[in-house]
């Protein structure tokens, strides 16, 4: 017999798998197939680790990792929506809430609260730990873009500008990665594979 704790600790765990069915636009870096939600933030928060002595300002690395195993468990629920969908960001916040509300509150109440203060942290993107995790969050998928032939902004109709945009995140938490995301983008609008 176990503890209703234990019992919703274990719950959770299992409703949090499906993260592994949802899917994102962005393709692995073989090309073989989409990625989904779980290997998103595996990497992420590889990124995360490995690159740390390029944040701007002092983090914990502990948290850092641990908001990106958070940020987008949301997702389970609210599916994912794709960066460059103006239509989607609608009602993206009201999706990500609803579905916070009913994720979290399956945990004991204190994690459940540890876990949604991280998420939303990670969303605000003010702190020093958030503004990197971002910043990691817009990397990763730029990275892959870009080994993956532009899969996704070709997919998206995305054009450079959106792109550097949206990746003002490093600029701001890792300037010193800024130049890779200039390479990226100029390189990949030299190779056809952006929109000018």
């Amino acid at each position: 017999m176990i503890n209703d704790r234990l019992k919703n600790q274990l719950e959770f765990l299992v409703e949090i798998d499906k993260m592994k069915s949802v899917l994102r636009r962005t393709l692995i870096i073989d090309g073989s197939r989409r990625e989904n939600d779980a290997e998103h933030s595996w990497h992420l928060a590889m990124l995360a680790m490995v690159l740390e002595e390029y944040s701007e300002r002092e983090i914990n690395i502990s948290r850092v990792v641990r908001m990106c195993l958070v940020h987008d468990l949301v997702e389970v629920y609210a599916g994912d929506t794709f960066a460059y969908d103006e239509k989607g960001y609608e009602d993206k916040l009201a999706r990500e809430n609803a579905a916070a509300d009913k994720l979290f509150s399956m945990l004991p109440p204190e994690q459940g609260s540890e876990f949604r203060a991280l998420w939303e942290e990670f969303d605000e993107a003010q702190t020093a730990d958030a503004m990197y995790a971002a910043a990691m969050d817009r990397l990763q998928p730029i990275m892959n873009n870009f080994l993956t032939n532009g899969h996704t902004w070709r997919e998206g109709n995305v054009t450079s500008d959106k792109v550097l945009n949206r990746m003002q995140a490093i600029k701001k938490a890792t300037p010193e990665l800024w130049p890779v995301v200039e390479y990226i983008v100029n390189t990949s609008i030299e190779r056809g594979i952006l929109q000018k």
